[in-house]
């Protein structure tokens, strides 16, 4: 009896130990799919008011509004709303600038941006405007990928206004385009500044983070003349096509006391995929432009194609590319322009103070319109300074280098009048055919008066079939009263190259406060006759409205 009682609880507790090994026996493979981590990815809008409805974006959040914790700075948040993947907040009062702090599920996460406490509501802009709207001071506007302002209508901003550009990444069509201020043809910018209070577009960025090209910039686009086929594309990426222009006197509104910050933006690696800090397309006469500053812009600062329009003081700070870019048939008029370049930055495609051309090839004339009419503006009192130093063709920190003051080419017919070009490794480079461009300037049609080039390493160049002979003899000739002159002897201003606090009046005894000469097409009654060369004499025209430091400024 024992015996079998011994053999029965044997037997169970070998079943017990079979079961229990096929208990362990397990085939399942392990989970490796990754667990999701608290993040916070974005934050919308990144500036506001107390009070302002902020949409915090990650992961791992907890969709009970009361299990989060939200800090702005140091200061609690109340959740309204939750999900797994965003939280809804509002600025708390007491709040100060800085990361936004999340807890959940017992982890702790910051933003890597920081939330701005502005004094403003944030208006986010997108798409078209296609009815009159007016945009005013105690709001900031946020553009985001192309805006649109359609045929018939007019925007109209109010002095003080600030209005910023988002980057590619916050394009809602996600086709990378920054964010972009579009007037099409028939459409009006009514952008009217004051001294003490400018309109301000600038990048989306925190102080210290803004940069070359962080958005796209200002695009006006009128109906007057220009040399193109009437189907040519915009450059860029903007819609439509530059039409036939008959307007001379088209009116596409009025800039005045306007920067235009950090602007310039690169669409893609293709060429002219740019879009400028202000380009203007057919633009007519019937348009207002003064006071306007360029600044940081990641392609040139201004760039007409075609167009009639006429323009009164114009900064070009800190450019990328070229300073003034004219082509189409651009036949308007400029007094007063400046431009204070960085050393250490410039264009791959070689950067210059004044570009200029008829169209790519543009000798001969033919084609279209039979290339007419020919890009001939006036340019008059213009100050290019790029260093005080040795100019290089090299740049420190740039995608390429400098090249020319003034790079005169393909047919064109540009004048310029009694203005200053200083630090560039060419001042004149005179390029293209005997019959284009050398003949223009045989004719009278491009015409150099007043010229002073200083600190080039070579001041005057013919490129193509013009020779360095005919462009040194052209340039020389008595009676344009061109001259090249040694640095120290113009006696600028001690500050004059300073990027951060420029002073641009000349000394006292200044050859440049004198000199100037208004024959031939300085006679036009556009021009202010003045005694002075280059866009400086007494009077600092920049003053109040100018911004030397926009990288560090606070706007909120």
């Amino acid at each position: 009896m024992i015996s079998l009682k011994n053999k029965l609880y044997s037997l169970l507790l070998l079943a017990g130990l079979v079961a229990g090994m096929s208990a362990c026996d397990n085939d399942d493979e392990p989970d490796t799919t990754p667990q999701p981590v608290l993040t916070v990815t974005a934050i919308a809008p990144a500036s506001g008011p107390v009070g302002t409805k902020v949409t915090i974006t990650g992961t791992k959040f907890d969709p009970t509004p009361a299990n989060n914790t939200v800090l702005f700075n140091t200061t609690p948040a109340t959740v309204t709303a939750a999900t797994t993947t965003s939280l809804e907040v509002t600025v708390p009062a007491g709040a100060t600038a800085g990361v936004i702090t999340v807890t959940s599920g017992g982890a702790t996460v910051k933003s890597t941006t920081s939330f701005t406490i502005s004094d403003r509501t944030v208006v986010e802009v997108t798409g078209e405007i296609k009815a009159n709207t007016n945009w005013t001071k105690d709001k900031l506007y946020l553009l985001k990928g192309f805006v649109y302002v359609t045929a018939g209508n007019t925007l109209t901003i109010e002095k003080g206004t600030i209005i910023k550009g988002a980057g590619k990444d916050a394009d809602p069509n996600a086709s990378g385009k920054g964010g972009a201020l579009i007037i099409e043809a028939g459409a009006k910018l009514m952008a009217v500044g004051t001294a003490e209070e400018p309109i301000v577009f600038t990048s989306a960025n925190d102080p210290g983070k803004r940069s070359y090209g962080d958005w796209g910039g200002i695009v006006l686009i009128g109906k007057a003349p220009n040399n193109r086929p009437a189907s040519t594309a915009f450059e860029g990426g903007i819609r439509g096509t530059i039409g036939a222009g008959t307007d001379a006197a088209d009116n596409s509104g009025t800039l005045q006391y306007v920067r235009i910050e950090f602007a310039g933006i690169a669409l893609s690696s293709t060429a002219n995929s740019e879009i400028n800090g202000l380009t203007l397309y057919s633009v007519g006469s019937g348009t207002v432009l003064d006071h306007i500053q360029v600044s940081y812009s990641g392609d040139d600062s201004y760039e007409w194609f075609g167009g009639t329009v006429n323009a009164k003081n114009l900064i070009a700070y800190r450019g990328f590319d070229d300073d003034f870019d004219t082509d189409w048939g651009f036949t308007g008029k400029v007094q007063y322009a400046l431009s204070l370049r960085d050393p250490e930055y410039a264009d791959q495609s070689a950067s210059n103070g004044f570009e200029s051309d008829n169209y790519n090839p543009g000798e001969p004339a033919t084609g279209a319109n039979s290339g007419l009419p020919l890009t001939e503006p006036t340019f008059a009192n213009v100050s290019h300074f790029v260093t005080a130093g040795t100019p290089s063709t090299a740049t420190i920190k740039g995608s390429g280098g400098y090249q020319s003051a003034m790079h005169l080419r393909r047919n064109t017919a540009i004048s310029i009048l009694n203005s200053v070009f200083v630090g560039s490794p060419e001042g004149l480079r005179l390029d293209g055919t005997a019959t284009g461009t050398y003949k223009n300037a045989l004719d009278g049609k491009l015409d150099l008066r007043g010229i002073v080039l200083s600190n080039n390493l070579t001041p005057i160049t013919g490129k193509g079939e013009i020779t360095n002979d005919q462009a040194i003899a052209y340039f020389n000739t008595a009676a344009r009263k061109n001259e090249t002159k040694d640095l120290a002897s113009l006696l600028l201003n001690s500050a004059n190259f300073s990027l951060t606090a420029p002073n641009f009046l000349p000394q006292a005894t200044s050859p440049l406060l004198a000199g100037a000469t208004w024959e031939g097409k300085g006679a036009d009654a556009f021009f202010t006759k003045e005694l002075f060369r280059g866009a400086f004499g007494t009077t600092d025209w920049t003053k109040t409205w100018a911004n030397w430091d926009p990288q560090n400024t606070i706007y909120k």
